[in-house]
């Protein structure tokens, strides 16, 4: 004889039932999985989006860096690069704490590692070269213009220069940072110091050239001195004054400065600014420049008469 139990026909409903229960168990678990996950996937943006605005709801501002001694380059990368920053770095060759100038070959590939995260790029004029007046001329002629480089074989030295001779200043900056890069520049340039003439702008524009200053709360204070200015002071100011669209302005590195500003000041800026609703931007979404920007894209710079 056969072992094993036998089963009525009340029994078999009663399974039949509890199994159709289990189904509809699984069946409503699995539909409210995803809806569950979604709601944790939400909760955890919203709470990201309170330190890092969307691009629709953010107040833009714009950090750009000149270039300078160097040193703390590398410490300013990494911030960036940890807090999704992107900026537009204005480069000179200026003299360096290590290697053969800011653009020398020991710096190319940090140049180059900075356009690989989306950084942009703009000249400063190659030798980091002052303006100090225009040069009265004919009517008529082509403008000149007293100059003194900070940097390069005529540091501190005064002389003249055409406006085909600056425009030759701006491009050979611009043009070694696409080589040491692979990233074409924007066709925009910071004069040292921010010193400018019309007649000077007006040379440089018509070589291809828009001039960038800076907003006055975007002056950071980086080349201040430290013992008058120090750095709980400066990041205050900022935090306080910066307001939306502003341009901000600070520096790879300060001789000058006793207590360098960049460690302590360049974190806690970035992360306060988008406390506050702020978020990055380069000068390529400048609404400013933006135009212009597009209108050059795609031009060889020009070249005014001599």
């Amino acid at each position: 004889m056969a072992s094993g139990r036998s089963t009525t026909p009340h029994a078999e409903r009663a399974g039949q039932a509890r199994s159709a229960l289990l189904l509809a168990i699984v069946s409503v678990a699995a539909c409210a999985y995803p809806a569950w996950a979604a709601g944790q996937k939400d909760t955890k943006n919203v709470a990201q989006s309170a330190v890092q605005p969307t691009a629709a709801a953010c107040k833009p501002v714009y950090l750009t860096l000149d270039t300078g001694h160097m040193a703390v380059a590398p410490l300013m990368a990494d911030i960036l690069n940890k807090h999704h920053v992107k900026v537009t770095f204005f480069a000179a060759n200026e003299r360096t704490q290590e290697g053969d100038g800011s653009l020398g070959a020991q710096w190319a590939p940090w140049w180059k590692a900075r356009a690989a995260e989306g950084h942009e790029f703009a000249s400063h004029t190659w030798d980091h070269v002052y303006w100090r007046a225009d040069v009265p001329a004919e009517p008529g002629a082509q403008p000149q213009f007293k100059m003194r480089p900070s940097a390069g074989p005529l540091e501190g030295k005064d002389f003249t220069w055409s406006a085909a001779q600056y425009c030759e200043e701006i491009g050979k900056s611009a043009r070694r940072l696409e080589a040491i890069t692979g990233k074409k520049t924007l066709p925009l340039f910071r004069a040292p110091g921010g010193k400018t003439s019309p007649a000077l702008l007006a040379a440089a524009k018509s070589c291809g050239y828009e001039h960038v200053g800076w907003s006055p709360a975007g002056f950071l204070g980086d080349e201040l001195a430290s013992e008058k200015y120090p750095n709980d002071f400066l990041l205050k100011k900022a935090l306080r004054d910066v307001r939306s669209g502003d341009i901000l302005l600070a520096h790879l590195g300060i001789w000058s400065r006793k207590d360098p500003w960049a460690p302590k000041v360049l974190e806690p800026l970035i992360t306060g600014l988008q406390a506050r609703g702020f978020c990055f931007q380069t000068l390529r979404e400048h609404p400013q420049y933006k135009a212009w920007i597009d209108a050059q894209a795609g031009s060889a710079p020009a070249k005014p008469a001599k």
